[in-house]
């Protein structure tokens, strides 16, 4: 399953056995009665009833006599502790703790028993209590009222700090939220009591809403009013001092109207369950990079198309889903769960679907993972309902365990390399390689992969999309704004559709801020809306300057008027910063001849690339440290070029090739050829993005291609610009092979397609009287060029040229050595 669930509470397993333990030593006291069934018996009303901030999760469950008994289970020490005990029958559906364990909130409903009812409060349904835990045990009756109340405490802060103040949230059907600010105080050493308990204070926070969400984990109430029939989002934050601000306000385009009243996340959700598909879902998920969703599946009315919307509220657009079930047949009876998964959220309807949403990068549906049908991975969840926590965690109120939902790198590997869909490769390839950021086992098996199957995708480059994603998620972490500032797919556009699935995507109102200033999440979370607001165009780095300005050099190289030596310098030393943060990152010993030669082109494109992207990020990461950004642009590149290393060592090792290979002493082999087709394929997936390759590569893909390569496919894929000629390559090609014919034609073809300055050089290590022929006719032309220009005030005549060029003809070796040495006029006058 692309989602596994990882246990990290289970009522059978961690509670269960200690009661046990508990029960059989109060019965060997004498204390207690009762058999193993009784026992067994009363066991069967344990369940969680609320997982609090620090992780902690509060439990009841009915002892023999039908009192109500409240357990914590310490998520640190793994440790259960006795809460408190009601000696009543009565039903508790809410319930909080404080964080130092010394007042105890919960809401009960009075059950009758054998036709007598329990009057603690007469005339009401519903208790509110406020309990001292530790020592006195005092009761106080907070509301007696015949709608439900649900209870929450505040955690300001994870860190046990005794606070004077407790803040605990009351939360109505009758569609009011209030605050009770209760203060205690320590008597007699560890005796906590409340302060002023005829009195508590309160604060009304919200009302007349119709959905309301807490966020645990960040402490953030999410609600819903309806003002002229419109479904209002707003957001309280509560902090650590005694403030709340309201955060923002934004209009979503949902009808709630009829829905009636829900919460999410106040304990554990019993109610209805037999009615849970009936009902609309709705939930509202945040992340440490400042994303806000709020996904919303409205009431099924036919089972045949289930529809779904996300409303990425920090892109300022909404994406509604609308999905076929293939097996209409199989009743569907339970509703579609919402799970946070950080830079993903999870849509599952047991049995029937799974879909995987990029919430950081939600513009193309092919970065989104739609499983639907009857893929054997879609039933390995859970069928009962699933309650979504705040971050990760998640909830089976059914069988009362907590699981932490992680995604599962190896199915999505599987997953990778089994499904024939381009759109589902695309998904998976992205969602794993954010599974494991930076992990070397993980690249070297989607490599492995990649060069088994480079020709699987026709919608897009395999290569160039893994080169581009891992290389954006090897720096993702280190702003967290890098998602604006980098490309993380090569693909801009994508046509095709999703098999199954239909989709509409609309813009939608951006949140009305209500603060001025901003820390943490909010300020992530705002900088996400100004640049929906102002980035016209994107952000996005591109190498368009970077190919101009290299061509530029190119082009003054060849004419020889190329600008300051320092600013070329300068460049050449980014290179060197590059190369050396590169072999640094790679320790294990290299089998191919890469970064081993100098390729002044490849650094100037390095080099150039270091100074554009450096200038990138200072433009846009204000406030971040030059040097920091400097060793990120070093790190992106470097992880650019070890990638593409990789990749040729990956498939060099692969095909056992040794160091034998790089001489021109036999044809090239079926495993050499393969090489040759995997670094062709990795030349053009760069070439069209314009990325810097590692020195060395030309050098080793021209040889292979001299030994794979008929003569004519030799040619034109250097005429092409397929092979690029280097003076390494050629060097090596004019010492290793004789001058036998069919030599000698390769060798001449190779000298003639040389650029000039490279061309003299290798002429003079060819001893041949075509070299020497090409190397005195080019002299020639020299002088006439010189004679042209200078007219008669040149020291070289027409009977010296002439001379030159009929010497060349009877005597080229003769010739060949004059023209390095002062013999040449010696020699002509021969």
């Amino acid at each position: 399953m692309a989602l596994r669930l990882v246990a990290d509470f289970d009522l059978g397993k961690d509670v269960l056995p200690w009661l046990r333990a508990q029960r059989a030593v109060s019965e060997a006291s004498g204390a207690g009665s009762g058999g193993a069934d009784v026992l067994e018996n009363d066991y069967e009303s344990l369940r969680v009833l609320n997982v609090e901030r620090n992780g902690n999760i509060i439990y009841t469950y009915k002892d023999d006599k039908g009192n109500v008994v409240f357990g914590l289970y310490d998520c640190q020490t793994r440790q259960n502790e006795l809460l408190y005990t009601f000696e009543k029958d009565l039903q508790v559906f809410s319930c909080s703790v404080n964080s130092e364990r010394t007042l105890l909130a919960a809401s009960l409903v009075q059950s009758t028993k054998e036709g007598k009812r329990n009057e603690l409060q007469p005339g009401s349904k519903c208790l509110t209590l406020l309990v001292e835990i530790h020592p006195v045990n005092n009761v106080k009756v907070l509301k007696a009222v015949d709608s439900y109340i649900w209870v929450q405490f505040l955690y300001p802060h994870i860190e046990s700090h005794p606070l004077p103040e407790n803040h605990l949230l009351l939360i109505s059907e009758e569609k009011y939220i209030e605050q009770f600010r209760i203060h205690v105080a320590q008597e007699d050493g560890n005796r906590v009591v409340i302060k002023n308990s005829g009195h508590l204070p309160r604060d009304r926070i919200a009302e007349d809403f119709v959905w309301a969400q807490w966020d645990m984990s960040e402490q953030r109430l999410y609600y819903i009013d309806l003002k002229k029939s419109r479904s209002i989002l707003k957001c309280i934050q509560f902090y650590a001092h005694e403030s709340y601000n309201l955060m923002f306000e934004v209009p979503l385009d949902i009808s709630l109207s009829n829905s009636g009243f829900k919460l999410v996340n106040f304990g554990c959700d019993y109610q209805d369950r037999d009615k849970f598909s009936k009902h609309l879902t709705l939930c509202v998920f945040t992340n440490h990079t400042g994303s806000l969703c709020v996904c919303y599946s409205p009431k099924c009315a036919s089972w045949e198309q289930i529809t779904y919307s996300v409303f990425y509220i920090h892109k300022g657009h909404s994406k509604t889903f609308t999905t076929s079930l293939e097996n209409v047949g199989s009743h569907v009876t339970k509703g579609i769960t919402f799970l946070n998964l950080d830079y993903y959220v999870a849509v599952y309807l047991p049995g029937h679907f799974f879909h995987l949403l990029n919430v950081q990068h939600p513009d193309l549906i092919c970065h989104n993972l739609f499983l639907t049908g009857n893929n054997e991975m879609i039933d390995m969840l859970p069928h009962c309902p699933l309650q979504s926590l705040s971050g990760s965690l998640v909830l089976d109120c059914c069988s009362g365990k907590l699981y932490r939902a992680l995604l599962s790198q190896s199915s999505l590997l599987q997953l990778l390399q089994n499904t024939c869909l381009d759109c589902e490769k695309m998904a998976a390839l992205h969602c794993a390689l954010y599974c494991g950021q930076g992990a070397q086992l993980l690249e070297g098996q989607i490599i492995q992969w990649i060069s088994e199957n480079v020709s699987a995708c026709h919608s897009f480059d395999l290569i160039q999309e893994f080169i581009i994603a891992s290389s954006y998620w090897s720096v993702y972490s280190e702003t967290s704004n890098m998602d604006k500032l980098l490309p993380h797919s090569s693909v801009l556009t994508w046509n095709t559709e999703i098999p199954g699935i239909t989709l509409v995507t609309e813009d939608i109102a951006l949140p009305l801020m209500k603060v001025l200033s901003f820390k943490g999440y909010w300020e992530k979370l705002n900088s996400n809306l100004e640049y929906v607001k102002y980035a016209k165009p994107h952000f996005h780095y591109n190498n368009s300057v970077v190919r101009r300005e290299w061509h530029n050099l190119i082009s003054e190289e060849k004419t020889g008027k190329r600008r300051s030596a320092a600013y070329v310098r300068n460049i050449l030393d980014n290179a060197v910063k590059v190369i050396s943060n590169l072999e640094a990152r790679n320790l294990g010993p290299r089998l191919t001849p890469l970064l081993q030669e100098e390729d002044s082109h490849q650094r100037l494109l390095m080099g150039l690339m270091v100074s554009e992207l450096k200038d990138h990020f200072l433009r846009h990461l204000q406030g971040v440290e030059k040097k920091k950004i400097e060793q990120m642009v070093l790190d992106y590149i470097s992880k650019l070029l070890y990638l593409i290393c990789h990749i040729v060592e990956t498939n060099w090792r692969k095909h056992n090739l040794h160091s034998w290979v790089l001489h021109f002493n036999s044809r090239g082999s079926a495993a050499e050829f393969a090489v040759f087709h995997i670094m062709t394929r990795i030349l053009e997936a760069t070439n069209s993005l314009f990325l810097p390759l590692p020195p060395g590569f030309h050098t080793l893909h021209t040889i292979l291609g001299v030994q794979c390569l008929p003569l004519h496919n030799l040619l034109h894929c250097i005429d092409s610009g397929v092979l690029l000629l280097t003076e390494t390559a050629v060097i090596r090609l004019m010492k290793d092979l004789d001058n036998t014919e069919k030599n000698e034609k390769l060798k001449f073809s190779i000298i003639v397609r040389l650029p000039p300055l490279i061309g003299q050089k290798i002429c003079r290590l060819w001893d041949h009287p075509m070299s020497s022929n090409i190397i005195s006719r080019n002299h020639v032309m020299r002088l006439l060029q010189n004679y042209k220009k200078q007219g008669c005030g040149c020291n070289v005549n027409i009977k010296d040229c002439l001379l030159m060029e009929t010497a060349a003809k009877y005597r080229p070796g003769v010739v060949a050595h004059a023209c390095n040495s002062s013999l040449w006029e010696a020699e002509a006058g021969r």
